[in-house]
């Protein structure tokens, strides 16, 4: 305004410049009428000039009043404004608040000076977006807004939003979630037994899910005899969770006589955006958990899974239905298939070779052009391949390179022993098949061959060599092998059950006999597990530097000697006989990653702990491929296993 007033001057003092100078040269020349008119105007400019100074004067205190009286009338609308605004300094230290903050905020004169960050958190930067952020202030929620003046004072208000926070919280503790239940060993446990005993035993079951149940506003229905579901709120899931489903525990106190006492596996759907993908997400959770032997539990989200319990070993299965269903499709993909490819895990071992040996001898004679695929130098079980060369299997081997150039659209891949395409001896040659079968006996991980033809999974199996016994069985009587391969299959049943001591059920010991009868003469297999002398010198030196760890037989090594691959596990195997330990762990490093050897004993599940480092395996069996150090790789275990212990 003032600027305004400056500018009119100037016009003004030209215009009465000009008027005296022309009243000047018209007297000279004699016009008193020019003379008369210019002083006319020199005066109306001198009175136009004073009143113009008489008017900025006026309106110069009138703008100067009426910005005081703004500004007071602003410090007093912000003072009794409704919702809490707070005045901050460059520093972000508060040094002004209005009434309603001091009522429902903060009510003490300490408030002056202290820092922002100290009542609103540490992060104040992400106040200052266009929507702010919300924080809980005492019982309230407050949705807190930042605007930073040029001066450098931040103007922080606070809108009360307790009642959308509850109404969110309310949205999300009422969300709906579908939990299946299975009874794992359902079958097994009434077998054989009277009418008045099952009546008993199904009265356990429904009373365990009843009290489960009663606690929630959920609904539970049984679908068959040993499988029901459930529908449940959030807000009576996430107890559950917590108590890491105890009814697993619950559960496993229930038997019939002296059979085995009662085992679930639970899957559950969570964070769903509705009860259809809620119950898809139960579905591949049951399966999971079912895949991975049972006694446990899986909750499926949309990031993934996350487990519970898995603390007995799998329950085996009496009945073969599933394993002649599984040789008749495989039987007819074979048949239907131009060649038949073979391929197991990395660095592959007697069971992988074995079992790959076995069905490519079945398959030729059903007069198929079958083939193992195997790295001739990265691998476990060269004493084995040697022997099936020496007997009659001189061609049964391929390399990974003559695999490739040979695979077509028309040829089918059979991968054994692992489930896992990241640990597969040739990723490529997997993602080139167009059909894949996959016979594993390993507990099911996450990262599984989602897109095989036939997926023949049993992870209570001792072995895959066990699987591809019980299958060749079921070939029709035109399948038969030789002793060499009866030899090869019986070797990898050996190994896996380290002499039919661990994970030994009734169908390994018939599957042995099979093989026995067929000709497989246990003493050459005995003498294809000889080791070197320098093989078993880095074994016992393992032993030797072995410390123990909550229980835990810890052993590594930086030695990168190439017998340690048959070493380590053989190693692991041996330090469980020592007294005190449950699990053993061994680790060494080869080629920039550091292999890890997991084994146990029944009550410490080693699958868990080697899953927590990037692995997996079985409960008494696992292993990992990280890349990291030694040191690192140990203390990777120790954390593994104290987070095991305290969830357990």
């Amino acid at each position: 305004m003032k600027q305004r007033l400056r500018m009119l001057w100037i016009p003004l003092v030209i215009l009465l410049a000009v008027s005296i100078v022309s009243a000047v040269i018209f007297y000279r020349q004699g016009s008193m009428i020019a003379a008369a008119s210019s002083a006319m105007i020199c005066l109306s400019s001198a009175v136009l000039c004073v009143m113009n100074g008489i008017i900025s004067k006026n309106v110069t205190r009138y703008v100067t009043t009426m910005d005081r009286s703004l500004a007071t009338i602003l410090r007093e609308e912000f003072y009794d404004y409704p919702s809490p605004i707070v005045v901050a300094d460059p520093d972000k230290m508060i040094i002004w608040y209005n009434k309603s903050f001091e009522q429902n905020i903060f009510s003490e004169d300490r408030v002056y000076g202290i820092p922002l960050s100290e009542l609103i958190g540490a992060n104040t930067s992400k106040f200052y977006s266009d929507s702010g952020a919300v924080v809980k202030i005492l019982d309230k929620h407050y949705r807190v807004k930042a605007i930073e003046h040029d001066t450098g004072l931040s103007i922080v208000s606070f809108t009360d939003c307790s009642a959308q926070v509850a109404l969110e919280q309310e949205y999300r503790m009422s969300r709906k979630t579908v939990m299946y239940i299975a009874v794992d060993n359902y079958e097994e446990v009434l077998q054989n037994s009277k009418e008045s005993d099952k009546a008993g035993f199904r009265a356990e079951i429904e009373k365990l899910f009843e009290r489960f149940i009663e606690s929630t506003n959920g609904i539970l229905h049984r679908l068959s005899s040993d499988r029901f579901y459930c529908i449940l709120e959030e807000r009576h899931l996430a107890p559950i969770i917590e108590r890491r489903f105890d009814i697993l525990d619950e559960a496993r106190s229930i038997s019939l006589g002296e059979r085995s006492n009662v085992t679930l596996s639970i899957g559950v759907g969570r964070g769903a955006r509705d009860l259809r993908e809620s119950e898809k997400f139960a579905r591949q959770a049951l399966d999971m958990c079912l895949g991975r032997g049972g006694d446990q539990a899986a909750v499926k989200t949309e990031s993934g899974f996350e487990f519970f319990g898995g603390v007995s070993k799998g329950v085996e299965k009496s009945a073969k239905v599933k394993t002649r269903v599984i040789a008749a499709a495989l039987s007819e993909l074979v048949s239907n298939s131009r060649n038949i490819y073979i391929m197991g895990h990395r660095f592959a071992d007697f069971d992988a070779v074995g079992a790959s040996v076995g069905l490519c001898g079945a398959f030729r004679s059903m007069g198929k052009s079958v083939w193992v695929v195997v790295d001739p130098e990265k691998n476990l079980a060269k004493s084995l391949i040697d022997h099936i060369r020496a007997n009659g299997g001189s061609d049964y081997f391929k390399t990974i390179p003559e695999a490739r150039l040979e695979l077509s659209d028309q040829d089918l891949l059979i991968i054994c022993d692992t489930h896992n395409p990241e640990i597969l001896d040739s990723k490529e040659l997997y993602e080139q098949a167009k059909q894949t079968v996959v016979i594993d006996h390993h507990r099911m991980m996450v990262n599984h061959i989602d897109n095989a033809v036939v997926f023949f999974h049993e992870p209570f199996a001792s072995s895959a060599c066990e699987m591809s016994t019980e299958l060749i069985q079921y070939f029709g009587p035109d399948c038969k092998i030789s002793v060499a391969e009866a030899e090869a299959l019986l070797c990898g049943i050996m190994l896996d059950t380290k002499n039919f001591v661990m994970r030994s059920g009734a169908r390994t010991f018939e599957a042995a006999a099979y093989l026995k009868k067929l000709g497989a003469d246990t003493v050459t297999v005995k003498r294809l597990f000889s080791d070197s002398l320098e093989t078993y010198r880095e074994k016992s030196k393992l032993i030797q530097e072995a410390k123990l760890f909550h229980g835990c037989a810890i052993a590594a090594t930086d030695s990168d000697a190439p017998e340690l691959r048959l070493a380590a596990p053989q190693a692991a195997d041996d330090l469980l006989g020592i007294v005190g330990v449950k699990a053993s762990f061994v680790i060494y490093r080869s080629g920039g990653i550091c292999y890890i050897s997991a084994r146990s004993l029944d009550s410490f599940n080693v699958q868990l702990i080697m899953e927590a480092v990037g692995g997996g395996g079985h409960q008494t069996m696992a292993g990992a491929q990280i890349e990291a150090t030694v040191d690192e790789a140990v203390d990777k275990v120790k954390n593994a296993i104290e987070d095991f212990l305290i969830k357990s």
